[in-house]
């Protein structure tokens, strides 16, 4: 059996926009601000990572009722209208219909990733989750992709990785799993190492996900340069 684990924001989810403004309204109700250049920095990663760039230091009682905070007004954000990628549904579902055991790994938590698979209409097919509650060290540690592949049961080397950041290629290499690119938010030249790269995720097919977990060799690239 092939694996096939996706991130959520950047990949399943455009909601760059949607993080941001809630970590803009955070830091408002806080007498702060946050850049875009601060935001751009720390896509991808841990609030825990986060919120001590953007607050300073910080105790770990603060840090988590900042997250929650935050968590709490992105999701109010995307209840209504979800930032569905062009082609995300079609594909878990064709993927789904071919056989491939389906995850999700990634940095946010569990609520978000619930609240968006359920929009989509996609959660019973999506065999296990991953989130930013279950692992303590963030991407690129290749820890939530791991623990991804345990879950679904599998060899990380018959496991593809879905990513739009460099840190989650590195995280899901640093698995042992594969991993396709998708140019959501940084160009083809930051993704050197991965196994695929597309410019949309409607660019990969069921049929094409599974061939590159059982192949080996050198990277193929259909990347903007």
């Amino acid at each position: 059996m092939i694996g096939v684990i996706f991130d959520m924001d950047g990949v399943l989810v455009d909601s760059a926009e949607a993080h941001l403004r809630s970590w803009r309204q955070l830091a408002a109700e806080h007498g702060g601000s946050v850049t875009d250049q601060q935001f751009a920095a720390t896509f991808g990663q841990q609030n825990s990572d986060i919120v001590p760039l953007l607050f300073g230091p910080v105790s770990p009682e603060r840090l988590a009722a900042l997250a929650d905070r935050k968590e709490a007004i992105y999701r109010e954000l995307v209840r209504d209208e979800p930032p569905v990628v062009a082609g995300a549904v079609e594909l878990i579902r064709a993927l789904d219909a071919a056989g491939a055991a389906l995850a999700v790994g990634s940095s946010g938590p569990l609520a978000n990733i619930e609240l968006i698979l359920r929009g989509m209409g996609v959660r019973s097919l999506i065999r296990h989750i991953v989130s930013g509650d279950d692992v303590t060290r963030g991407k690129p540690d290749p820890q939530v992709f791991r623990l991804a592949c345990e879950r679904l049961g599998l060899p990380p080397g018959a496991c593809v990785v879905i990513e739009d950041a460099p840190v989650g290629v590195q995280a899901a290499h640093g698995a042992g799993a594969k991993a396709v690119a998708v140019l959501m938010h940084h160009p083809a030249s930051a993704f050197p190492r991965a196994d695929l790269v597309v410019p949309r995720l409607a660019d990969l097919s069921a049929a094409r996900l599974l061939a590159l977990a059982r192949r080996d060799g050198k990277a193929e690239s259909n990347g903007r340069p």
